[in-house]
């Protein structure tokens, strides 16, 4: 006999069930907190982003230069990119992964949720409109900052998996070895923000970093935190999406230290060799990621538009484009315009557009969605971010640095471009998470169902 009571024998098969359920509820409470993340990114992205963006444009090009606009207004606007979009979209998809333990599954994302969102929220506005900026720069950065740092400390519980080998420490990732140096190019970021903002606010003076300053913090920001970010979790989906071998190991991991001293360089003075860096990281990883091969299975497009294989790989080009740029402008930029033109170059054409080809992919299933809303809107979306991007860096360098007046004229025409392929990426993944079936009706449906 088993010595069960009847009691216990009826009870024991309900245990897995209630753990179902439990398992079930954290993932739905996780999927929430992501969407919440996704959406508050969405919001930066359209309104204090782009539309910023596109109004400071057309002030340039009806000025035909810099002169007029304010140094404030630019970094608001590229502040809210790059920390309330693309920071924002990083952090929900980090929480998301990690693994639920307790109580903390809501409270420390939510937590640092509203300190990170408050903070963009908080810098944009003291950016725009100057009300007792020295104080809320300082309030901002703080908030930045201790978001990140219970991120990291969420973070750190994150065990790698089990070898099997005994006592040996497994080994980390190579996808994660790319994203943990973006997580430090993060931190180097917000701290350098932090320290930035009080020297700011004791000294008083514009409420905008200095130029030469400034110049050293977007290195740090884009190929210390962006491309890295970008390229690990490229690492991670794109053999699965594209249907391509794995990355090449060697080849990869040499990248990154290259793209470090690259970093390094920049940051002390020496642009010019640390452009020329950034241009062999950005081709040798193309080749590391095999994105110049031809794939060895079928891309997963299941669910999303056939072009995305496309798009990503044209993603992958405008890094290198993006670098190339940052060698001509080291050499002879003068006013402004090239430099902006290879910027534009990696936030548009490669972040967004990885950001426009992936988050289709991944972003309905982690909110808990079965399909995206429309692959139309994601292939027009897609298809006028490059058109847009392509019309912004041909003419920023013509226009700025005096090659063409009639440039002047096309660089508004690719900002409302850019601003209408935002909006429709937003709609379409707001639309996905508010009219999309969700798995977990669809599963309470099945429970409930006595069939």
């Amino acid at each position: 006999m088993s010595g069960l009571s009847q009691d216990e024998m009826t009870a024991a098969p309900a245990q897995p069930e209630v753990a179902g359920l439990a398992a079930a509820v954290r993932e739905r409470q996780k999927s929430l907190m992501l969407r919440a993340w996704i959406l508050s990114g969405l919001v930066f992205m359209v309104l204090p982003g782009t539309l910023l963006g596109f109004s400071n444009l057309v002030a340039i090009s009806q000025h035909h230069g810099l002169g007029a606009l304010s140094p404030a207004w630019i970094q608001g606007h590229g502040h809210a990119q790059m920390f309330g979009w693309i920071g924002s979209f990083i952090l929900g998809i980090g929480f998301y992964s990690q693994p639920a333990r307790g109580n903390s599954i809501l409270r420390v994302p939510l937590t640092c949720f509203v300190l990170w969102t408050s903070g963009v929220a908080i810098r944009w506005a003291a950016n725009m409109y100057a009300w007792h900026w020295r104080t809320l720069f300082v309030v901002s950065a703080t908030a930045e900052l201790l978001a990140l740092f219970l991120f990291l400390s969420a973070a750190r519980h994150h065990k790698l998996p089990d070898t099997g080998q005994g006592r040996s420490k497994p080994r980390v990732e190579l996808w994660m070895t790319s994203v943990f140096l973006g997580t430090a190019g993060l931190l180097a970021a917000r701290v350098f923000t932090f320290v930035e903002c009080l020297r700011l606010a004791w000294a008083g003076g514009p409420e905008a970093f200095p130029h030469g300053l400034d110049q050293s913090f977007l290195i740090v920001l884009a190929w210390g935190f962006l491309v890295p970010t970008v390229w690990g979790f490229s690492a991670r989906w794109l053999p699965t999406f594209l249907g391509v071998g794995r990355p090449r190991e060697g080849l990869f991991r040499a990248v990154l230290p290259v793209d470090i001293l690259g970093i390094l360089l920049g940051v002390f003075g020496l642009v010019r060799a640390a452009t020329v860096l950034f241009v062999c990281a950005s081709v040798a990883v193309m080749f590391a990621l095999r994105l110049t091969e031809k794939p060895q299975n079928k891309a997963k497009v299941l669910g999303i538009h056939p072009s995305f294989p496309v798009f990503i790989r044209i993603a992958y080009v405008w890094l290198v484009i993006a670098a190339a740029l940052g060698v001509w402008a080291a050499m002879a930029d003068l006013h402004g315009g090239i430099w902006g033109a290879s910027r534009h170059a990696l936030t548009v054409g490669f972040a967004a557009t990885m950001v426009f080809s992936i988050g289709p992919r991944i972003l309905p299933h982690f909110g808990g969605v079965y399909s995206l809303y429309s692959k139309r809107l994601m292939f027009v979306a897609l298809l006028l971010l490059q058109c847009g991007c392509a019309l912004r860096v041909a003419s920023e360098p013509l226009a700025y640095e005096g090659f063409s007046m009639t440039a002047w004229k096309v660089l508004p025409a690719s900002a409302t471009l850019e601003l209408t392929a935002v909006i429709v990426f937003a709609a379409n993944i707001a639309l996905t998470y508010t009219k999309g079936r969700a798995f977990f009706a669809a599963n309470a449906m099945k429970q409930n169902d006595p069939a």
